[in-house]
Parts: structure tokens; sequence; C-alpha cells
């Protein structure tokens, strides 16, 4: 049931981080604040395809 997805910046569109999420217990898009490297700081992270 887990399925491995990407993060992507919200400001700065790069895609920094993979996960493993579980699709039946979260079925909304992961967000998550983590450090961008492009950016130089901590900004919202959204879940992408």
């Amino acid at each position: 049931m887990r399925e491995i997805i990407n993060l992507e910046c919200t400001e700065c569109k790069e895609r920094n981080y993979s996960t493993k999420k579980n699709k039946r217990n979260t079925t909304g898009r992961l967000e998550l604040k983590k450090y961008c490297s492009r950016c130089k700081g901590h900004t919202v992270h959204r879940e992408t395809k």
C-alpha cells in the first residue's frame, strides 16, 4: 500500500526530497516544511507525482 512520492519546493519548484506514504491512510497531498538548498531556507514542500 505504500507508494514512493517526490516533494517539490513551492517557491522554486525544485524536487528535493523523496519519501514514502500510505495511500490508504493519507489520501490528500502531503505538505511538509523542509530545507531547500536552492532557496537557502525552510520552505513548504508539497507532494508531486
